[in-house]
């Protein structure tokens, strides 16, 4: 019986080890973005680099070519060391409930304006592609909306309308076990909501929803979507498979990193 390897973590230690300084970070992203070795345009061909000690390049050893590994990355023009940017990203790839722009200033000691820039930088190269969810075979497919921002007039909880501009609504996707993808739409009406899920979600993906009426047409069309709701309204959280507790533990994380983000 063939057994998984064991997961050995990666700790804080580990990553110290592995990237004390800027050049051994550089040499890293070298080595990442050029498996094969740099191929130097002048000689037309893959040729032996040296580092430059007074920049962040490589020059050829025969035609003196400089390349650059941090151009067209997140790193480039930064005056932000490499060794605090490989760190930001250590944070944000080993916290489990997400890390704010606001810990990455406390854990680096940069501005925050510079760690919300470095926070949203890498947030972008996290995006997921756009292949849709679901399908027939496919993982199962929970959807809720949410919103988010600063508290509701007069108080108010709950689902709001589009009127309402202090709270901006997200809907979000998640496949069980998979992928998760949120967006801000313009309000939570059924059209708008329908829309979204028409463009992501593949015929005949079985969908997990609550019972929210935006939801109504998803039953009707039995040929596309296999719709299970279970009904919050009547304080019915969990039957059997039927839950969207993966949407909700997603808004969880999503509230408390915003949360987190605003606090000084």
């Amino acid at each position: 019986m063939n057994r998984k390897p064991k997961m050995t973590p990666y700790t804080l230690k580990n990553f110290q080890t592995q990237f004390p300084d800027d050049a051994s970070c550089l040499e890293w992203l070298k080595n990442y973005l050029y498996p094969e070795g740099i191929f130097c345009k002048n000689c037309e061909q893959v040729t032996k680099h040296h580092r430059v000690a007074s920049r962040p390049s490589y020059s050829c050893d025969h035609c003196g070519h400089h390349v650059h590994p941090t151009a067209g990355t997140i790193f480039h023009k930064s005056p932000t060391p490499l060794t605090i940017w490989f760190y930001a990203i250590y944070l944000m790839a080993s916290t489990r409930c997400g890390v704010s722009a606001k810990q990455i200033q406390r854990e680096t000691g940069v501005t925050y304006k510079t760690a919300w820039r470095m926070f949203k930088q890498i947030r972008s190269m996290l995006v997921e592609d756009g292949d849709p969810f679901g399908g027939k075979g496919g993982k199962p497919v929970e959807m809720d909306e949410t919103y988010i921002g600063g508290k509701r007039r007069n108080g108010s909880k709950g689902r709001t309308d589009a009127t309402d501009k202090i709270k901006t609504p997200v809907f979000g996707i998640v496949e069980r076990k998979g992928r998760v993808v949120a967006y801000v739409t313009p309000n939570v009406k059924k059209e708008t909501i329908m829309g979204v899920i028409k463009e992501r979600v593949l015929p005949s993906s079985m969908v997990f929803t609550d019972d929210y009426c935006i939801y109504d047409d998803l039953g009707r069309h039995r040929n596309e979507y296999q719709h299970n709701r279970i009904r919050h309204s009547e304080k019915v959280y969990v039957v059997g498979d039927t839950h969207t507790n993966t949407i909700e533990g997603f808004w969880s994380l999503i509230k408390r990193g915003s949360v987190a983000s605003t606090t000084t």
